[in-house]
């Protein structure tokens, strides 16, 4: 069986007035699982954002080592302070664990239950009540599959709109009802989060009542990219990148006219650079057989980096859609295929000088082409993608 890729994107928006999210997300990637825990602090401001730090460490940490869920809620009892207002002592909490065979583990503790969409559908999930240290909590487990998407989120979501839109609030089910209109084979979690909370930050009328966070994961089949930018040093190494290029798995991009240029000659398959700007700032692309995308080099390379930083930066809900990787030029392309189509990436760097980047028109040196790989590949790795990167 494919191995399953997680792909994971959450966003909070922060009680209205408040410095500090009570909710926290903790994300742990293991060998073959994927884990992620979602904590609501009691109240707001420091004190929750406290309460919903520990609780998102102490079980990320304690599954991840090998813990069982009655450990966990025993150390949470002995571990969590008790607040002197309430006289209560706890975080709600959300765990879900997708093993990369499909299994999933399901923990609920007074968080609004999660959905699971299988087929674009909302599907039940049967779950199983459990008394554990004087709390109720329900347990599932089933079997996920390419496509489907889990969507958990603090009860702040749940509450848009109380006392000012709406007398009780947004409810679930209407929640929900959301979540069937916008769950779509092409969405990604990111999307699916910042559409979710936009909807809740205009019933707060801009200024939430309450810390209200998403998080979505969507299950996908492993599919990597592998990236060639630059030339080698060395021009009898030239044959060998390429073959790596040709017979890696998933998605092939080059990146670079010098580059492009190898990879027909070592190919023989023709070159057909186009000749459309898509847009006057990016370089145009151009087509290899069998190579899935053929992009010019440094400047493209920069404009994606800034692209995929834009849209991972963008925070305010009524700018939604201010970035999309829905345009046709080659760092809209090249950053879509980085962030959403591929589930790991290898780059396979040249580090040969470019003779046109010694023009003193075309100040590009081998050191900004190397950085912006680094800082590509940090970006990436950060947004949960496995990357590696090898040079020559």
């Amino acid at each position: 069986m494919t191995k399953l890729f997680v792909d994971i994107a959450w966003e909070s928006l922060n009680h209205y007035g408040e410095e500090l999210c009570g909710d926290k997300v903790e994300i742990v990637r293991g060998d073959d699982y994927v884990l992620a825990v979602l904590a609501d602090g009691l109240g707001s401001g420091v004190k929750a954002n406290i309460l919903s730090t520990m609780t998102s460490k102490i079980i990320s940490t304690m599954f991840s080592g090998g813990g069982t869920l009655a450990d966990v809620v025993d150390t949470m009892a002995e571990t969590l302070p008790v607040c002197a207002e309430r006289g209560v002592a706890y975080s709600t909490f959300t765990i879900v664990r997708v093993a990369d065979d499909g299994e999933i583990y399901l923990v609920e503790f007074d968080n609004p239950d999660l959905v699971y969409f299988h087929a674009n559908k909302a599907i039940r999930i049967e779950r199983e009540e459990r008394e554990m240290g004087g709390k109720r909590i329900f347990v599932s487990r089933f079997k996920g599959e390419p496509g489907d998407m889990l969507v958990m989120f603090s009860d702040g979501v749940v509450h848009a709109g109380v006392g000012r839109l709406l007398d009780l609030g947004w409810l679930y089910e209407s929640v929900v009802d959301f979540l069937k209109e916008n769950v779509t084979p092409e969405i990604s979690p990111l999307m699916l989060t910042r559409k979710l909370l936009s909807a809740v930050n205009t019933l707060y009328m801009d200024q939430p009542g309450d810390d209200s966070t998403v998080c979505s994961l969507r299950l996908k089949p492993s599919r990597p990219a592998t990236v060639m930018v630059g030339p080698p040093v060395n021009k009898e190494m030239d044959e060998v990148v390429v073959g790596k290029l040709m017979h890696a798995d998933g998605l092939r991009v080059v990146c670079g006219g010098s580059t492009s240029q190898i990879v027909s000659r070592v190919t023989g398959r023709p070159l057909d650079v186009s000749i459309d700007y898509e847009n006057p700032a990016i370089p145009p692309t151009a087509k290899i057989p069998g190579i899935d995308l053929v992009t010019e080099g440094v400047l493209t390379i920069g404009k994606t980096l800034d692209i995929i930083r834009a849209l991972l930066e963008q925070s305010d809900p009524a700018s939604l859609d201010t970035y999309t990787l829905n345009k046709k030029d080659g760092a809209t392309l090249l950053a879509k295929v980085l962030l959403e189509d591929s589930t790991e990436i290898h780059f396979l760097v040249g580090r040969a000088l470019n003779p046109a980047h010694q023009n003193p028109g075309m100040p590009v040196s081998l050191g900004l082409k190397l950085n912006l790989i680094k800082d590509l590949a940090g970006v990436l790795e950060s947004e949960g993608k496995h990357v590696t990167v090898e040079y020559f």
